[in-house]
C-alpha cells in the first residue's frame, strides 16, 4: 500500500494498493476538490468524495481498470487522469472460472507459534470453551416465540438475579419450523444450523428446547440421539418417553392448561439449568480454545486498506497461537477463488471451496440474479464500484495463513483448528447465525458506513475502517482501524492490539455491542422452498 501524506493536514491524501494499480483512493474526510494537485502534480479533473477513485493515467474505452492489482472492471469510456472513476463508468468483468485453478500450488510457510496467550473462558463438558455463561432457549417453530420471548422476561426478571455467574437468557428466535418442505433439497440447511446453535460452546452445554406440538421440525428431528451429550442424573427432564433425556416443554402437552402454566413449566425447567450454569466459574485456557467469526458489513473503501488487513493480521496472530478463525461470504471471496484455492492447505481443501462456489452460483442463477447483485447502496456510496472490488477488500481479512477446512452452512466445526472458510451468504444476519452454528465463540465485525449490528449469543468487537466513523460513532465502534489510513498505526501494530483485545473480550470485558444490548435477530439459511 502507497500512501501519500504530508505534515498538512488539509492536503490530499490518495492510497494506492499496489504499483501497477492506475486508480488510487482519495482518503481525505469530505473528499477533494475539484482542482487539486496531488503529490505527483496530478490535478483533479472533478470533485471526487471519500473512499472513491481517482485514475491515475488516461484510461481508455474498455481498458481495464486495476486495484488491488486486479481487475476490477473495464472502461465504458475513455476516463481522463485526475478523473472520478465510479460505478457507472465501470462494466463488470465475467466471473472467474471454477476449473483449471491452482490447488495448494502456494501453501504458506508455517509461522512460528505464539505460545502462552491465554484468556479467561468457561471449560464445558464436551471439551469446548465458552466466553461468556449463557442459557438459551431453543424453539423448533416460530409459533412459539412469542411465548419464549414471555417467559424470558419473566426469567431475567424473577430468576436471573438469584444466578449472578450467568450472563443471560435469551431466545434462538427464528421463522422456520413448519409450512415449509422439510424434506426437500436444502432443508438439511436449516435444520442442522438449529440443532448446532443450540450446542454453541457460550451455552456450556444446556440444551433446552420449547415445542408447539404439531410441528413440521419436531424435536427428535431437530436434536435427533446421539447429537448431544446429556446424562440422566445430570439433566432435569420432562417425564416423557418421546423425547428421552432431551430437556422439551411441549406446549400442546394436556399438562398445560392456560397461558401460565406453559411459563411456569418453562421457568421450572430454566431453573435448573441456570443451577447448573451458575456453578460454572471462568479458569484460565490456552488462546488455542478461541473459535472467533470473522465478517464485514456496510463495507467501503476503506476495508480493504484498513480494518479488513488489521483483521487479516489479527488472524494470523490467532491461528498462530492455535485458535480457530473463521471467514465467510461467498459472493464476497467468489472473484478470489484462485488466491484461496491456492492458499488451500491440500487440493481436497481446495476441490471443497471450488465445490461451495459453484453450489452457491447455481443457488444465485436458480433465483434469477448473481454476484452482482451483492452489493449495496451504501456499499457504491462508500467507493466500493462492484462486487470484484468489494470481494478483494473482504478476503483480505482472512490474512496470510493456509485455508485448512471448509464448511458447507450449518455444519459445525469438528476439532478442527486454523483458518475455516464457512460458505455462507454474504448477509451480515445470515452469516453471523452461520458461525455462530459452527461453533463461534466470540464475533468481530469490520464496517465503514456503519451499523450498530451486535448478538447476543457471543460478544461482537466492532472495528472501524474511518477515523470519521469511529469519531461519530464513539460509543459503538471498540477498534478505529482509520489510524492506519490517517498514519498513526500500522497494520501490524494495530493488528497486535486488536489480539490483545481479543483476549480480554473473551475474558468478560463487555464490548459496545454488549453495553447496550444490541442484539440482532438470528436469520436462517433456508435454500429450500417454503409451502
Amino acid at each position: 500500500m502507497n500512501q501519500a501524506i504530508n505534515g498538512d493536514p488539509l492536503a490530499p491524501i490518495i492510497i494506492r494498493m499496489h504499483p501497477s494499480d492506475n486508480v488510487a483512493v482519495v482518503a481525505n474526510d469530505g473528499g477533494l476538490p475539484a482542482g487539486t494537485s496531488l503529490p505527483d502534480g496530478l490535478a483533479l479533473q472533478e470533485k471526487i468524495p471519500q473512499g472513491h477513485k481517482v485514475a491515475l493515467i488516461d484510461i481508455k474505452q474498455d481498458e481495464a481498470v486495476r486495484r488491488y492489482n486486479v481487475i476490477i472492471g473495464y472502461a465504458k469510456e475513455d476516463i481522463k487522469a485526475g478523473s472520478w472513476i465510479h460505478e457507472t463508468r465501470l462494466r463488470l468483468p465475467e466471473p472467474p472460472a471454477l476449473e483449471h485453478l491452482p490447488m495448494a500450488t502456494a501453501i504458506p510457510p508455517v509461522e512460528p507459534a505464539l505460545e502462552g496467550y491465554t484468556f479467561e473462558g468457561f471449560r464445558n463438558p464436551d471439551g469446548s470453551v465458552g466466553t461468556r455463561n449463557i442459557l438459551a432457549i431453543s424453539s423448533t417453530v416460530q409459533c412459539v416465540s412469542g411465548v419464549i420471548e414471555f417467559a424470558v422476561k419473566r426469567i431475567k426478571d424473577d430468576l436471573l438475579p438469584k444466578f449472578p455467574n450467568v450472563n443471560d437468557v435469551i431466545s434462538l428466535e427464528h421463522t422456520y419450523g413448519c409450512g415449509v418442505a422439510i424434506d426437500a433439497p436444502g432443508a438439511e440447511v436449516p435444520i442442522r444450523t438449529l440443532r448446532h446453535l443450540a450446542q454453541n460452546p457460550n451455552f456450556g452445554g444446556e440444551v433446552m428446547v420449547v415445542s408447539l406440538g404439531c410441528e413440521k421440525l419436531q424435536p427428535e428431528r431437530m436434536m435427533p440421539a446421539g447429537t448431544i451429550e446429556i446424562h440422566r442424573e445430570q439433566r432435569g427432564t420432562i417425564n416423557d418417553a418421546r423425547w428421552g433425556d432431551l430437556d422439551v416443554v411441549c406446549l400442546q402437552d394436556k399438562e398445560h392448561v392456560g397461558f401460565d402454566s406453559m411459563i411456569e413449566h418453562i421457568m421450572r425447567q430454566a431453573e435448573q439449568h441456570l443451577h447448573r450454569l451458575n456453578a460454572r466459574r471462568r479458569e484460565t485456557v490456552p488462546a488455542s480454545e478461541l473459535i472467533v467469526g470473522m465478517q464485514c458489513g456496510g463495507s467501503d473503501a476503506f476495508s480493504g486498506i484498513t480494518a479488513n488487513p488489521v483483521l487479516g493480521f489479527a488472524s494470523d496472530l490467532l491461528v498462530r497461537a492455535g485458535a480457530t478463525v473463521m471467514f465467510s461470504e461467498v459472493t464476497e471471496v467468489r472473484d478470489g477463488i484462485a488466491q484461496l484455492t491456492s492458499r488451500a492447505a491440500s487440493p481436497a481443501v481446495a476441490q471443497q471451496l471450488i465445490d461451495q462456489m459453484k453450489w452457491f452460483d447455481n443457488y444465485l442463477a436458480r433465483g434469477g440474479v448473481d454476484r452482482s447483485a451483492n452489493t449495496s447502496p451504501g456499499n457504491k456510496k462508500g467507493g466500493l464500484s462492484n462486487i470484484v472490488e468489494k470481494a478483494m477488500g473482504s478476503i483480505s481479512k482472512s490474512g496470510t495463513a493456509p485455508i485448512a477446512g471448509v464448511l458447507g452452512p450449518g455444519e459445525k466445526l469438528n476439532g478442527q483448528r486454523g483458518l475455516i472458510f464457512n460458505a455462507s451468504p454474504a448477509s451480515d444476519f445470515i452469516c453471523g447465525t452461520l458461525q455462530l452454528a459452527a461453533g463461534m465463540n466470540l464475533h468481530i465485525f469490520t464496517t465503514g458506513r456503519g451499523t450498530p449490528y451486535g448478538l447476543a449469543q457471543c460478544p461482537v468487537i466492532k472495528v472501524a475502517t474511518r477515523s470519521d466513523l469511529a469519531r461519530r460513532w464513539h460509543d459503538l465502534m471498540d477498534v478505529n482501524a482509520g489510524r492506519v489510513a490517517d498514519g498513526e498505526q500500522t497494520i501490524e501494530s494495530l493488528g497486535w492490539e486488536l489480539f490483545h483485545l481479543i483476549l480480554e473480550v473473551a475474558s468478560g470485558k463487555q464490548t459496545w455491542a454488549e453495553h447496550w444490548k444490541l442484539h440482532n435477530s438470528l436469520a436462517l439459511f433456508n435454500p429450500a422452498p417454503v409451502t
